[in-house]
């Protein structure tokens, strides 16, 4: 089927596109065409939906009949490009969306045990301005019916959004808001990318690139990548291994001694990763690579990099488990394994904001389930009184953040003002969800396999 040339100039124009194994339509922009042979072929991202949702289409999924052209603009805005095609040797990633909130709470909490059901049946009323001024109750109630709630509003902060690496948008650089890439090869796992990542331009004509799983470098063919893996003399991350419990490991490379491979790393990772700017200097990064151990070597699964110096105590700058290994609880792994290291650095950390759709879900499901962990093993200082905590003692022994640890119990809807003092409820549906999700996370870090010392960085002149 050849397209007409009105067709084809319709870069930037919205319309509607049947969906994938639909008769369903859904309003979709175009943002690039391409010519197999006699067919057009175009690429388009459907409105409200996840730019890795993007893809390809041909000609008979578009309604041209309904076609939306842009409004055009009086001024025009420069736009600065984000990412270079030319070359994909120099680059590094920060990371991407979390709800915080921006309050001060440092008072006790008390916590009382129950048997009390759901909170269904109680009629919230939210807490006043100064809830985070004053002690703060945990309880459990023994009959929910002898709450007595205070009628006030509370405000909470604006998610924050500073940080040495943050999003930068440019919706009018629609190279970069294209998939470059069809496959990639790694190992034995062929994978489809989600977003565009400066690899050399010439990579973009090929049906797949080749990575060598072990040194991650990419290659154009099949044939490249056997001649490379029967030279390459890598059968593990270069660095340190910092962790063993078998059959994983964790490795930590310095972004300045082996500067090639987290190169590497960042391109890979960008291939799944959105919200996000790359730079050309790896110097000031660590990154802890998670393999799986085999008798063929260490199989990389996931990696999360962090700042030697954070200005604003960040324990990770990225975060990211690789397609094949999602929903098996690698997520979580590696964010408890950020917080042991702020342990031992004797600091509370934070992920970098904002954070991404996937990130933000496995960071909030980390906190609640550390927090829940920590309140429910809670116990009475002296006999027959209720246990206490305050946040500090949370954010001390686990080494969340202040505002993690607040936005966390605002999510769970576990904040009350009650008969004149401030308390965090826990229901009985809840504790029996955060009991069998536990039971359910098999990945645990065991603390005394950790080899990892702190190290002052800002005595180290150029890292």
């Amino acid at each position: 089927m050849v397209v007409s040339n009105s067709k084809k100039n319709i870069e930037g124009c919205k319309l509607p596109v049947k969906l994938p194994d639909s008769d369903f339509f859904h309003n979709a922009e175009i943002l690039g065409t391409r010519d197999v042979g006699d067919c057009t072929y175009y690429y388009v991202h459907y409105d409200d939906y996840n730019k890795r949702l993007d893809e390809w289409v041909s000609a008979d999924r578009l309604d041209f009949s309904k076609i939306e052209r842009p409004l055009k603009k009086s001024t025009k805005e420069p736009v600065t490009p984000v990412f270079s095609l030319s070359s994909a040797e120099d680059e590094v990633i920060s990371s991407a969306e979390l709800r915080t909130l921006d309050s001060d709470l440092n008072p006790p909490l008390k916590y009382r045990s129950s048997s009390s059901s759901s909170l269904t049946q109680l009629k919230r009323k939210r807490p006043p301005d100064d809830i985070y001024e004053g002690p703060i109750h945990l309880t459990l109630q023994n009959d929910v019916n002898d709450l007595v709630f205070d009628d006030s509003p509370t405000s909470a902060g604006k998610p924050r959004q500073t940080g040495s690496m943050v999003s930068s948008h440019h919706e009018q650089d629609t190279v970069t808001r294209m998939r470059n890439l069809e496959w990639i090869e790694l190992g034995r796992y062929r994978i489809k990318p989600w977003y565009f990542s400066p690899y050399p331009q010439e990579l973009a004509s090929v049906p797949c690139v080749y990575i060598c799983e072990f040194c991650l470098k990419y290659l154009k063919s099949f044939t490249c990548l056997r001649r490379h893996l029967a030279k390459c003399t890598l059968r593990n991350p270069p660095g340190n291994e910092v962790y063993r419990k078998l059959p994983h490991s964790f490795f930590e490379i310095d972004g300045r001694k082996n500067k090639t491979y987290a190169q590497h790393l960042c391109l890979l990772a960008k291939l799944f990763l959105d919200h996000k700017t790359l730079y050309y200097d790896t110097d000031p990064f660590l990154f802890y690579v998670l393999c799986e151990i085999d008798s063929r070597g260490y199989h990389l699964v996931g990696y999360f990099s962090k700042e030697k110096e954070s200005s604003e105590d960040y324990n990770v700058a990225c975060i990211l488990v690789l397609p094949p290994f999602q929903r098996k609880g690698y997520g979580k792994y590696l964010i408890e394994f950020s917080y042991e290291l702020s342990k031992i650095e004797g600091k509370s950390g934070s992920p970098e904001k904002p954070l991404s759709d996937l990130g933000l879900l496995s960071y909030r499901s980390y906190w609640a389930q550390t927090i829940l962990e920590l309140l429910l093993n809670s116990k009475a200082t002296e006999t027959g009184q209720d246990p206490a905590l305050s946040i500090n003692d949370i954010v001390d022994r686990t080494c969340i953040k202040r505002d993690d640890v607040i936005a966390t119990l605002s999510h769970l809807n576990v904040l009350y003002y009650v008969k004149g003092q401030h308390v965090i409820y826990l229901s009985r549906d809840l504790i029996q969800a955060h009991q069998k999700a536990m039971q359910r996370r098999n990945l645990r870090v065991d603390a005394k396999l950790l080899n990892w010392k702190s190290r002052d960085w800002s005595k180290r002149g150029r890292w």
